[in-house]
């Protein structure tokens, strides 16, 4: 969908400092709309881990650390859809005591809508669109399951494993792989017992590796560990794993264009009465697309 006159007056005015219009804008790219604007250089942390670990609230730490030093910081929460709605279920806005606290700083929830990996090719223009606007921190909150793990690695340029003191989740992360994608570990909720435990666990499985990542013991309700981590977020040297990155670039884009394709209802049905192959259904997208 081209951007219309309506689109253009909506992106000048976010560019100009409007935060209604910016949310605005940002609800058109969520829409499908194309929003003509020059891809930027951005500043992005990724931030991934299983549910419960506290990632939300480790990012209201954050907010705080980078407003208080000037700094713009925009976060993109991406929620579990809405069985009924489709839309996110804003839990995480609830987590975060800094959101849209002030000028410094813009909260987004975003419903996932099915989309596989749980995170859209949407994202990269919004990630843009938030450059320009002048926002010098983005950061991108996942779900924390499935193929979101890796699908952020298509959208962030430094990634955050965040886990609590059982250490079941990591070692689950190792065993999927998950794990090389981060750039930063932390270990949150410090003030429980066996933290300290797992943060060593955690650097033991990784003392093999030529560059492991720095593993942090955290806490996210009074601070404890934030100051050094945040050295090693900001000193985090992005593009290391551009490879991987570039290939879930592309997985999520080919993904994008084939929930989008207005051929695949047709072919699905064909598909599920068996009256064609599932390597003919590949070869009619494809040809719907000319």
């Amino acid at each position: 969908m081209a951007m219309g006159v309506r689109g253009e007056e909506i992106l000048r005015s976010a560019l100009e400092g409007s935060r209604r219009d910016l949310s605005r804008l940002l609800s058109l790219i969520e829409s499908g709309q194309e929003i003509n604007v020059h891809t930027q250089d951005s500043w992005t942390l990724g931030v991934t881990g299983p549910p419960g670990s506290g990632k939300s609230s480790l990012i209201g730490n954050f907010v705080n650390y980078w407003s208080s030093r000037g700094d713009k910081v925009a976060v993109l929460a991406v929620d579990p859809s809405s069985p009924n709605s489709g839309g996110a279920l804003l839990g995480d806005r609830m987590r975060m005591p800094s959101a849209d606290s002030g000028d410094s700083v813009f909260v987004r929830s975003l419903a996932t809508r099915n989309h596989p990996g749980g995170l859209s090719a949407y994202i990269s223009t919004m990630i843009d669109c938030l450059a320009a606007c002048g926002w010098d921190r983005i950061v991108i909150e996942t779900v924390g399951s499935g193929q979101s793990d890796y699908r952020i690695a298509a959208f962030a340029d430094r990634i955050l494993l965040v886990d609590g003191p059982d250490r079941g989740d990591i070692v689950q992360a190792e065993k999927a792989g998950i794990i090389e994608l981060a750039d930063i570990i932390a270990v949150n909720k410090s003030d429980m017992e066996g933290s300290e435990k797992a943060a060593e666990a955690i650097r033991s499985a990784l003392s093999m590796d030529e560059n492991p990542p720095p593993v942090h013991l955290v806490c996210s309700h009074d601070g404890s560990g934030i100051d050094a981590m945040m050295d090693d977020i900001e000193n985090c040297t992005p593009g290391a794993r551009s490879r991987l990155r570039a290939r879930e670039r592309l997985i999520s884009a080919w993904d994008f264009r084939l929930l989008n394709n207005p051929e695949i209802n047709g072919v699905i049905d064909l598909l599920e009465t068996g009256s064609i192959t599932l390597e003919e259904a590949v070869k009619r997208l494809i040809q719907s697309e000319g």
